[in-house]
């Protein structure tokens, strides 16, 4: 975060100074320029600013009138932010299974869950790679079922040539602070084709308020703040380039892993046809040793996270929904062995050489080439914010 933030500072630190100049301080004229800009991006035809990724699932689903009766089909393996949104509004999460190589929802497992109380179903573009969209939509075509593509770590992805949030019917984005644009705090958005469903959102996102203390709807308050606008307007410029450096990184992973013979050992992540992907996390697979791994990364200054580390079919909320889920033993599989090494655009060769040569001491492989001294890190983490907020020191 401290590497992206300097070379954008003076430009981050005047628009901010703009708002405050300005005194419109939510859903003013840089909220604006956000969702145009978004929009632009994502070649949608509108983009509806929110508070965060997880009210962009809210407020999708409200949108598309899922409530109390209905079944909202999603994978197992993802963020809980994903059910929470179904299960607040009263309706039921019905846990998919995942596809092995791209971790996303496995859409040959659909059909056998889909029944006449499906509402909707959300395909989540796990690590910035979209999922199967061409036979997702196959299926949800035949059973007129709507998607809700949950985007939130997959900004600039892309499926046969067409960018993450415009392959369903509402597409769902978060910029919190880790994502790959990210803001100084929570800001979601959701895009749309729809005419009649952009302005059910814009009504919604807003207490259902419209005009002014005039309420048509039951809405909720979901505005995204001018501040986060104007920064996140600093930095949607920067986002092909820096999806280019994750990519670089992702490739340069691949060839040190394979100069060392890794793939012996650990499960390298791929790209699968027809997707570009935008790799918002690195994920390896260890079976059998990813927790010991991860304790010997750490004891060399090196950060990783576990995304994640129990499905929602095995969380305690949803033990009432164990009879209806089943085995998810791609889902369990992958909370038991995936591991998130650092991928950020600004990380350097010799930090991923430090990397990968730690993972093969561990595991007692060859190391790689020494091109540069392998360094003790002061702290390497996938996410530079956390190792700050920690007191773990600079990346």
């Amino acid at each position: 975060m401290q590497r992206q933030y300097e070379p954008l500072r003076d430009s981050i630190r005047a628009a901010i100074d703009r708002v405050c100049e300005s005194g419109r301080f939510v859903l003013g004229p840089d909220c604006e320029q956000f969702e145009n800009g978004v929009a632009k991006h994502t070649s949608a035809k509108h983009a509806i600013a929110c508070a965060s990724g997880s009210d962009a699932l809210l407020l999708a689903l409200m949108a598309l009138e899922v409530g109390p009766g209905h079944e909202v089909i999603l994978p197992s393996y993802t963020f809980f932010a994903t059910a929470g949104a179904v299960s607040r509004l009263g309706a039921t999460p019905v846990f998919a299974d995942i596809d092995p190589v791209t971790f996303n929802i496995d859409p040959k497992k659909l059909k056998n869950l889909i029944t006449p109380a499906t509402k909707a179903i959300i395909p989540v573009h796990l690590f910035g790679q979209c999922a199967d969209m061409g036979a997702i939509q196959s299926i949800t075509t035949a059973h007129k079922i709507a998607i809700v593509e949950d985007a939130a770590q997959a900004i600039g992805a892309s499926f046969a040539g067409r960018m993450a949030g415009t392959l369903g019917d509402i597409g769902c984005f978060s910029f919190y602070p880790t994502k790959n644009l990210g803001g100084f705090g929570d800001g979601g958005l959701v895009t749309v084709e729809s005419d009649d469903l952009a302005a059910r959102l814009k009504l919604l996102r807003a207490h259902g308020m419209a005009p002014r203390y005039y309420h048509q709807v039951v809405g909720i308050n979901s505005r995204l703040d001018s501040i986060q606008a104007a920064i996140l307007n600093v930095k949607l410029p920067h986002i092909n380039r820096w999806a280019q450096l994750r990519r670089a990184n992702a490739e340069h992973y691949h060839q040190l892993f394979l100069e060392c013979s890794l793939d012996r050992h650990i499960g390298l992540p791929r790209t699968a046809e027809n997707r570009s992907h935008v790799w918002n996390q690195y994920v390896v697979r260890a079976p059998g040793a990813r927790d010991a791994l991860r304790e010997h990364l750490t004891g060399h200054h090196i950060g990783t996270e576990i995304y994640y580390p129990l499905p929602l079919h095995q969380q305690a909320c949803y033990q009432s929904l164990r009879e209806r889920t089943g085995c998810l033993p791609e889902s369990e599989r992958a909370a038991s062995e995936t591991l998130a090494l650092p991928i950020f655009p600004e990380l350097r060769e010799v930090e991923q050489r430090a990397v990968v040569t730690r993972i093969a001491e561990f595991y007692g492989a060859k190391t790689p080439i020494a091109r540069q001294p392998v360094k003790r890190p002061k702290f390497l983490d996938i996410s530079p914010i956390r190792a700050r907020a920690a007191g773990k020191g600079k990346v």
